[in-house]
């Protein structure tokens, strides 16, 4: 999707913030329904946040993760860590493996991604300027430096994305979200135009 993303903005010709990505906007919604289901409570009242690269080296931001402004790592300080006795990296592992797991179950992915485009579609259709994790340019954004197009939050209305929102994020989730970013740069560095 970030790949994607990044080809039709330098085919396109158009402002980077009319080109969007689904980017990490069905694994954030994919990480509240997990979480809600640990924590018994409904997924609307689950604000977490997946970022960085749709895939593999996705972030999952643990220090925003909130029920009711009540964060989560508040209650769990190792909470998403290895050592979290609760065992909340499984949660963002089974996010990643989602998608995996639907194809190996019935061969290919629709309903989900279709719902979660109808939402996108429904923001810039309805100027709802509603916050997605979308693949965007991220360059100048936590400190990185190359020309990526990874998920962020983003606001998404009639005009395209209007702006990011700068999320607080951890020293660690900042270094994860640059290796995220690398991750691109690598791969779009194989790419010629």
């Amino acid at each position: 999707v970030d790949i994607i993303t990044y080809v039709t903005w330098k085919i396109s010709g158009l402002p980077r913030h009319r080109i969007i990505g689904s980017g990490c906007n069905l694994d954030s919604s994919r990480f509240r329904v997990n979480l809600s289901q640990k924590l018994n409570i409904s997924a609307q009242s689950v604000h977490a946040w997946i970022i960085g690269e749709h895939g593999d080296s996705s972030v999952p931001v643990w220090s925003g993760v909130n029920v009711a402004g009540m964060r989560l790592q508040d209650i769990n300080p190792k909470i998403g860590k290895e050592d979290d006795p609760d065992n909340y990296n499984q949660v963002h592992k089974d996010v990643v493996n989602g998608a995996y797991e639907v194809i190996r179950l019935k061969g290919y992915t629709s309903w989900a991604i279709g719902l979660s485009c109808s939402a996108l579609t429904a923001a810039i259709c309805k100027n709802q300027r509603t916050v997605h994790s979308l693949s965007t340019a991220v360059k100048g954004h936590h400190g990185i430096d190359k020309d990526v197009f990874i998920s962020l939050p983003c606001v998404l209305g009639e005009n395209g994305i209007t702006h990011v929102v700068n999320m607080k994020l951890s020293d660690s989730e900042i270094q994860q979200l640059h290796k995220s970013a690398d991750t691109m740069w690598e791969v779009q560095a194989g790419i010629n135009f």
